[in-house]
């Protein structure tokens, strides 16, 4: 199963295009979290609408996971929490997204919200206590902000990872946890895309502007996990310990090769999902 990981996209119509375009080639396309841009000239209500769009077609081109960030946060629920509502909405276009699990095979998927408070908080404890109980050989978490002190979760002055994450992993010990949400952490001294916790491995995309995004593609039956950035490309072995840094990518698989050969939607000038 290849799984391609992208994260905090913040409404970028461009990497939006891309992403559709990429996505036939995956089992899977993974977003973990920040569709929206709360800083953006466009309405939230308008870029919602935008969005659900983008991910109902990806939802017709492959299996997709989306969770909730910071960003995408745009109700209160009875308890005075930001949640993301619109999130449930895309769930019609079988997306599985906050509070679902999705089995593919052998491996299990658990889809955290963003929280907020303790309510939200609680509910993923229970979440993840209950999903721990369903069958699976390979357990993998879609959770938007990073576990606490770790590289994934380093700004460069301080860490602004999840310390309630690092406490779950600690306590489930998942295969995998994929995240985003702190931009700059792969691209700076002391900061990763990847990092082990224990037997959790755990990563973080990053965010660079233009096109394509920067991604994390999983190949989950060959134990890879591949960083893609602007001039970069890493390849981590899933079997071996955690070592530092990682290896350039310096022979491809054609797939993967493939995906640079995606045409430039400002040149190919794609439908666009925003019409």
């Amino acid at each position: 199963m290849r799984c391609l990981v992208v994260a905090d996209l913040h409404y970028s119509l461009p990497q939006f295009d891309w992403l559709l375009a990429a996505a036939p080639q995956f089992d899977l396309v993974i977003f973990a979290g920040d569709a929206l841009n709360l800083g953006s000239a466009v309405d939230f209500r308008a870029q919602i609408v935008v969005v659900t769009k983008y991910l109902s077609r990806l939802a017709g081109l492959t299996r997709v996971i989306f969770c909730s960030g910071n960003h995408d946060l745009d109700e209160r629920n009875a308890e005075g929490e930001k949640i993301a509502r619109w999130v449930a909405g895309i769930r019609e276009s079988g997306v599985a997204c906050d509070g679902d699990n999705l089995t593919i095979g052998d491996t299990l998927f658990t889809v955290c919200p963003w929280w907020d408070g303790p309510m939200v908080k609680a509910r993923i404890d229970d979440q993840l206590r209950e999903a721990a109980a369903i069958p699976h050989r390979r357990w993998v978490w879609v959770h938007h902000a990073p576990p606490a002190d770790s590289p994934v979760s380093w700004g460069g002055k301080r860490f602004f990872g999840d310390v309630e994450l690092l406490r779950w992993i600690e306590r489930h010990h998942p295969a995998m946890v994929i995240s985003g949400h702190v931009h700059q952490s792969p691209f700076i001294p002391s900061g990763s895309w990847f990092d082990r916790i224990g037997a959790t491995w755990v990563f973080n995309t990053g965010l660079q502007p233009g096109r394509p995004p920067v991604c994390i593609v999983l190949d989950l039956t060959q134990d890879k996990a591949f960083w893609l950035a602007a001039g970069d490309a890493q390849i981590v072995d899933l079997n071996v310990p955690l070592h530092r840094p990682a290896t350039p990518l310096r022979e491809a698989p054609d797939w993967l090769t493939s995906l640079d050969r995606i045409a430039d939607p400002s040149l190919a000038r794609p439908a666009s999902a925003a019409g």
